[in-house]
């Protein structure tokens, strides 16, 4: 019987196009590997977005316990239709990033966690997922809501997204929609990236997800503000 609910709980799933990892060279000079993954890995993302869940500032609390739950649904499928991207830099994972399709013509973009900070971690991947929605499985529009200031002014602002009635499935603020025509139109200015990843980049990218320590990844996120207590 438990098997047969097991079958009846588990939401159906849209076919998805694969997301073609790219590589981003930062202001640093070092080397930003974007590539999606699946729910195998979700133990590993896990243990690098736990430790956000203390962090008030800029709402990572709010982000990282949202993007755990969800992560941890998708993991044992409770979730209909998420997909994730990652960032590492030589193996080490500095953000994520997840959506889910609403329909096969409308993407729900959910959450963006940048563990590095000042590189613009959470910028190139946020573009990338509006890259994999519109270009790779050919949505009309995501809806995208933001949770911080930071969030509006990189989202809202930057890509000049236009506002919808009615709620983000997030609630919280006004939903806002990035269409085809404003993807394309702000394409060249914020989607960066190159194709084919350099194989020796690759191999170290999927080889494993290295994550920082707990105190390593506070120390990312908050700095001298963490220094200084």
């Amino acid at each position: 019987m438990d098997i047969e609910l097991e079958a009846t709980l588990r939401p159906p799933e849209l076919p998805m196009a694969p997301y073609p990892p790219k590589v981003i060279t930062l202001a640093t000079g070092g080397k930003l590997v974007v590539r999606q993954v699946d729910r195998e890995v979700v133990p590993t993302l896990l243990n690098a977005v736990k430790p956000t869940l203390e962090v008030s500032r800029d709402y990572y609390d709010v982000v990282g316990a949202r993007l755990y739950a969800e992560l941890l649904g998708w993991y044992r499928h409770r979730v209909r239709d998420e997909f994730c991207l990652v960032g590492q830099i030589d193996g080490l994972l500095v953000g994520i990033v997840n959506s889910r399709l609403y329909s096969p013509e409308v993407c729900i973009s959910l959450h963006t966690l940048a563990i590095e900070r000042g590189l613009r971690i959470g910028a190139h991947l946020f573009a990338a997922k509006m890259e994999y929605s519109i270009e790779y499985l050919n949505q009309d529009e995501v809806l995208i809501t933001a949770e911080s200031p930071i969030g509006f002014r990189r989202w809202m602002i930057e890509y000049g997204l236009e506002e919808r009635d009615g709620q983000h499935e997030l609630g919280g603020a006004t939903p806002y929609a990035l269409t085809r025509e404003l993807y394309f139109r702000n394409k060249d200015r914020l989607v960066a990236g190159e194709r084919p990843v350099p194989k020796e980049l690759m191999e170290v990218a999927e080889r494993e997800i290295i994550v920082a320590s707990e105190e390593d990844i506070l120390e990312k996120i908050l700095g001298v503000k963490r220094r200084e207590k």
